[in-house]
C-alpha cells in the first residue's frame, strides 16, 4: 500500500492503541512461559517425583525445552494465517490458545493422583503453549511495525519486548508476593497453581481487548489470498516464501545468538543464582530489579535506533556479547553477593538490549506484506527451537557435570556466528521493503530494499 501524508496521520490518531492491543498477547506469554521455570522448584515434584530437586527440575525445563518445538508449527499455522486472514483474526486465535495451555497447568493433578498421565498433561499443556507462541511473536512483530509511524519504528516496535519483559516481571512480583504470604510448604503443594490460573484470565482479557485492533492487512492482499489458483505463488505460501530465501535465512541468523542471549541471561541465570546465592527470595528480587530496568530501557534503545539506525545496536550486542559473555557468566557462578549478581545480570542485560529493543522491527523489514508474518514468525520459530528453547536445559544440564564454562563458550559461540550476520547482511539506514510500503524511516533516496 503506498504511503501517504494521511494514511500516516491516521496512524498517530490511533499508533498507541493498536501498538498497545497488538503487543499485550506478549505480556501473557512470558508471563505464563517464565512462571513455568520460575515456579517450576515449587512444581517439579508433582511431575515427576524422583526424590531429587534437581533431577525433578531437570525434568521440568526439558518438558520446557520440548514446547519450543512446536514454535516453528505455530509460526508455519498462524504466519500463513495472518497474511491470508490478517493480522487481527491471527492474535486473536493465538492469545485464546495461550489461555487455555495455562489453565490445563493449573488444573492438573500430581503423578501422586494420576501417575505418568500429569506428566504427559504437563508436556501437553506446554506443546499447546508453543504452539500458539509460535503465532504470537511473528503476528505481533509485524503488526506493531506496520502499525508504527514512520519515524518512530524504532520506539514503538520495541514495546514488543516491554511488554514482553513485563510477562516476566508480572510473573517475578507473583512470585515474591506468594513467597510473602505463603510458607514453602504450601507453594509446594497447591500454591504455585495460582500463578497459572492469573495467566489464564489475563489471556482472556488480552483476547477481548483485541477485538477493537485496527487490521493493518490492506483487503486486496485478503482477496488475492482467497481468490487465489492453485499453485499460484499467493500471499501466505511457501511459494511465495521461497523467493524471500535470503531474507528467511537472515532472520535464522540474527535470531540465533540474540535468543540464546535472552533466555541465558534472563531465565537461566535466575538458576544458576539459585546455585550460589541460595535463598529462592534473594534469587527473585535480584532478577525483579534487573528486569524492570531492562524492561523500561527498551523504547530508549529503540528510539536511538530511529536515530542512528538499527546496525550499531545489533554490532553493540555482538561485539559485546562476544567480548563479555564469558567473563560475566563466570564472575556470576562464584559470587555469593546480591549486589554483586545483579550488577552482573545487568550488565548483560544492557548488552542484549542491543537485539531485544528492534530485533522485531529488523526482521519485519526484511519481508513484504504479504508474506512477512510467515517469514518473520517461522524463522524466528526455527531459531528459537534450535536455540533459545534449549538454553536453559543445556546450562543446567552442563552445570550439573560441573562444565560451566562450555556453556559459556557455547552462547558465546552463538553469538559470534550472528554477529557476522549483522556485519555482512544488514547496511545501516539501508532502504527496507517497510520503507516501500509505508515511508522512508531515515529519507533515503534509494526505493529498491537490498534483500529479497
Amino acid at each position: 500500500m503506498p504511503h501517504d501524508t494521511e494514511r500516516e496521520a491516521t496512524k498517530e490518531k490511533s499508533v498507541a492503541g493498536n501498538i498497545l492491543r497488538g503487543s499485550m498477547g506478549n505480556l501473557v506469554e512470558w508471563y505464563d512461559f517464565y512462571s513455568f521455570t520460575i515456579f517450576g522448584t515449587y512444581f517439579a515434584h508433582a511431575f515427576f517425583a524422583s526424590g531429587k530437586e534437581d533431577t525433578d527440575l531437570l525434568g521440568v525445563l526439558g518438558i520446557f525445552a520440548a514446547g519450543f518445538v512446536m514454535r516453528p508449527v505455530g509460526s508455519w499455522f498462524f504466519g500463513r494465517y495472518a497474511d491470508r486472514k490478517g493480522r487481527r483474526a491471527a492474535l486473536t486465535v493465538s492469545v485464546l490458545m495461550m489461555a487455555g495451555g495455562s489453565l490445563l497447568i493449573a488444573v492438573t493433578p500430581g503423578v501422586d493422583t494420576l501417575g505418568v498421565g500429569a506428566t504427559i498433561l504437563l508436556f501437553v499443556a506446554r506443546l499447546v503453549q508453543g504452539f500458539s507462541v509460535g503465532g504470537e511473536y511473528g503476528t505481533s512483530a509485524t503488526y506493531m511495525s506496520e502499525m508504527a509511524t514512520r519515524k518512530r519504528r524504532g520506539f514503538y516496535s520495541s514495546f514488543q519486548y516491554v511488554t514482553l519483559v513485563s510477562g516476566q516481571v508480572l510473573a517475578l512480583i507473583v512470585q515474591i508476593i506468594l513467597q510473602s504470604t505463603l510458607s514453602d510448604e504450601d507453594l509446594h503443594d497447591w500454591g504455585w497453581r495460582i500463578p497459572f490460573v492469573i495467566g489464564a484470565l489475563a489471556a482472556v482479557t488480552v483476547m477481548w481487548m483485541r477485538r477493537g485492533m485496527t487490521e493493518s492487512v490492506p483487503q486486496e492482499q485478503l482477496d488475492a489470498a482467497k481468490n487465489a489458483v492453485r499453485g499460484e505463488a499467493a500471499p501466505g505460501t511457501f511459494r511465495l516464501l521461497r523467493q524471500h530465501w535470503k531474507a528467511f535465512l537472515t532472520v535464522i541468523g540474527l535470531t540465533m545468538g540474540g535468543t540464546v542471549a535472552f533466555y541465558t541471561f534472563t531465565t537461566y541465570m535466575q538458576i544458576l543464582m539459585l546455585g550460589t546465592l541460595k535463598e529462592k527470595s534473594t534469587v527473585t528480587t535480584v532478577n525483579f530489579f534487573a528486569l524492570l530496568i531492562f524492561m523500561v530501557l527498551q523504547p530508549v534503545y529503540g528510539m536511538i535506533s530511529d536515530r542512528i539506525g538499527r546496525k550499531p545496536l545489533l554490532l553493540w550486542f555482538g561485539i559485546g556479547g562476544v567480548l563479555f559473555t564469558w567473563p560475566i557468566m563466570n564472575a556470576l557462578s562464584h559470587t555469593a553477593s546480591p549486589l554483586l549478581s545483579f550488577l552482573l545480570m545487568m550488565g548483560a542485560l544492557l548488552i542484549v538490549l542491543g537485539y531485544t529493543s528492534i530485533n522485531a522491527l529488523v526482521k519485519s523489514e526484511l519481508f513484504p506484506r504479504s508474506i512477512r508474518a510467515l517469514g518473520v514468525g517461522l524463522g524466528y520459530g526455527i531459531a528459537n527451537a534450535l536455540f533459545g528453547g534449549t538454553a536453559p536445559f543445556i546450562g543446567k544440564a552442563l552445570h550439573t557435570a560441573g562444565a560451566d564454562g562450555v556453556f559459556f563458550t557455547y552462547v558465546t559461540a552463538c553469538i559470534a556466528i550472528s554477529l557476522a550476520v549483522y556485519i555482512w547482511a544488514f547496511s545501516n539506514k539501508g532502504p527496507t521493503q517497510l520503507d516501500v510500503e509505508e515511508g522512508d524511516a531515515f529519507d533515503q533516496k534509494t526505493k529498491e530494499p537490498a534483500l529479497t
